[in-house]
């Protein structure tokens, strides 16, 4: 039986998305291929803040305001949406099945001192003298199977809810929406929270049909995720999560997909006061799904659109702002609706290899049942422009500008925009 190389990364993705592709490096050992991908990008990044003095209070508002000395301008280089990526895999066939392995290892540039071995957490800011960059790993996974079969994967690895969006995002490659590069961080936001809820790296264990006819179905259970802002500390899940994803193509150009996440979130109940209740928890359905494609058309054109719906999910990260969790609140334990969607055209400029594009890319949230709030984010907006210039099969030089706009449930705005030049080398 011929040898498959099972696997899925951002390299990967990145391939599929890039003009000319990137190509991985292999090295056959014994029944072994080892393959070896990935990335080093870099951004100046130039974002112009709110100003602190016209600055609005919005509750999970992602677009960025002056810090306490009223500096509304910044400076960065950083990473773009992705940090830099190595990707290690291992493949076999044995006895008619496919065998693979992956770690993914995600580095930024950016100072983080609590990595630092001469700094260690001593410092009490993150960009200082004697840091050193931080290391992310996000990818450690098996997959095995065959095209009989199908696909069995298991370990920690991209989700599937809202993964298309981000993967087809053309900020992947740049940096899209940012904030304040006082404390820079791995990556930029691209459209996450404007445009689609962050589909994260999860602990899973999926099951993958065979083609059939162009149509690719996936199933599994995840690790539940626990909320960052419930505030009551990690509480155990009796059930895991729940996604699946099903996906269309053909070899031609149209792409289609959609995807769904269920989890059950508990928190452990607190009176009017805030005093935590022993024995009690409140307990919230957070639920989700997404739905788009592309189409690439005649003359370098190409279209992409990816929505979402939600309760208890949020709208920036999974189960961010998902509930109203204010125990004084008459919503306390509700979850919150959210919707949104990503809108993209871009059109490869004819005999070069520099590629136009446009994005806009909307995140709504919704009150949940009887709470007030009303500085609560009703929605996070953004544009971007971008031009991609496909120098190399493995160098792409870049620049984007990107407008951004939060509001709150009052239709009290904060506004800010993003300029950045970088280069994004795959391999």
């Amino acid at each position: 039986m011929k040898q498959q190389h099972v696997r899925f990364s951002i390299a990967a993705a990145l391939a599929a998305m890039c003009a000319p592709a990137a190509h991985a490096v292999d090295v056959t050992a014994g029944d072994w291929k080892l393959s070896f991908d990935g990335n080093v990008n870099a951004d100046y990044i130039y974002s112009n803040c709110e100003a602190l003095d016209s600055a609005k209070t919005i509750g999970g508002g992602l677009t960025c305001v002056a810090p306490g000395d009223g500096q509304r301008s910044s400076s960065s280089v950083s990473n773009g949406l992705l940090p830099a990526a190595l990707s290690i895999s291992a493949a076999t066939t044995q006895a008619g099945y496919d065998i693979a392995v992956t770690f993914g290892l995600y580095p930024g540039i950016s100072t983080n001192d609590g990595g630092s071995p001469n700094l260690g957490n001593t410092s009490a800011t993150r960009n200082t003298a004697l840091g050193t960059a931080g290391l992310d790993v996000r990818q450690v996974f098996l997959t095995f199977g065959n095209s009989e079969m199908g696909t069995v994967l298991a370990g920690r690895n991209i989700g599937l809810f809202g993964a298309d969006a981000i993967l087809n995002d053309m900020t992947l490659l740049g940096v899209g929406a940012g904030g304040s590069n006082a404390a820079p961080t791995n990556t930029s936001l691209g459209s996450i929270g404007y445009g689609y809820i962050y589909t994260d790296w999860l602990a899973q264990i999926d099951y993958t049909t065979p083609d059939m006819n162009g149509v690719k179905v996936t199933v599994g259970i995840f690790d539940p995720v626990e909320s960052l802002t419930d505030g009551t500390g990690p509480t155990p899940k009796a059930t895991p999560g729940f996604h699946g994803k099903i996906a269309f193509k053909n070899g031609g150009p149209l792409y289609l997909s959609a995807s769904f996440l269920w989890e059950k979130q508990e928190l452990q109940r607190e009176d009017a006061l805030g005093n935590r209740l022993s024995g009690q928890k409140v307990s919230y359905d957070g639920a989700g799904f997404d739905f788009g494609g592309k189409y690439d058309l005649p003359g370098g054109f190409q279209i992409a659109a990816w929505a979402y719906y939600a309760k208890g999910l949020g709208t920036t990260g999974l189960f961010v702002n998902g509930a109203d969790v204010d125990p004084a609140s008459l919503g306390y334990g509700e979850g919150r609706k959210s919707y949104g969607g990503l809108a993209q055209v871009t059109y490869k400029l004819p005999e070069t290899n520099i590629k136009l594009g446009f994005n806009y890319g909307t995140s709504r949230l919704s009150r949940a049942d009887n709470e007030v709030n009303p500085t609560l984010v009703h929605l996070n907006d953004k544009f971007t422009l971008g031009v991609y210039d496909q120098l190399t099969p493995n160098l792409l030089l870049l620049a984007e500008g990107t407008s951004m706009w939060s509001r709150n449930q009052l239709s009290e705005e904060n506004k800010a925009w993003v300029a950045n030049v970088g280069a994004f080398v795959s391999f």
